[in-house]
């Protein structure tokens, strides 16, 4: 893959092309990338409300009927519902690792196995989140399908 940047002062805001012989899933995911870079989702700060950019986002959670989302050193709550982020979401490289857990798979570092046919995650801040069994194949796909899990 060829990376072309060019400067162009009369240019109001940024444009990508994305020139292709053809359209296969790295397109996809180049696509998807592109458009979750302006995606944010609305966050419990402290005494106030703050937009979450999706790409900061390590991972969500459900505890106790509440959600928390996971960056690299702040947790915040927001209203909505694990199933709704995991819906919106699924499309910009987010996946269910468990019952209680999407995952952004940009953040993850490694994989390794564990016990019972699990595995764990280690993501780029050094959390570790397990990924349960169930969700094995969706964690596969949404690494490209050809990565070894």
């Amino acid at each position: 893959m060829k990376i072309k940047t060019e400067e162009d002062l009369s240019c109001k805001e940024p444009e990508v092309i994305i020139r292709y012989s053809q359209k296969d899933k790295q397109i996809n995911r180049i696509i998807d990338f592109l458009q979750s870079f302006d995606m944010q989702i609305k966050c419990a700060g402290d005494n106030a409300e703050q937009m979450i950019n999706i790409l900061d986002i390590y991972y969500i959670e459900s505890v106790d009927k509440k959600t928390f989302v996971y960056l690299e050193n702040a947790v915040y709550r927001t209203d909505f519902r694990l199933y709704q982020l995991k819906n919106k979401l699924q499309t910009y490289g987010f996946v269910q690792i468990s019952k209680s857990c999407v995952l952004n798979i940009n953040a993850l570092d490694s994989i390794r196995p564990l016990f019972n046919s699990r595995m764990e995650a280690t993501l780029k801040n050094g959390e570790k989140v397990n990924i349960n069994r169930n969700y094995l194949n969706g964690v596969k796909n949404a690494l490209g399908g050809d990565k070894e899990v």
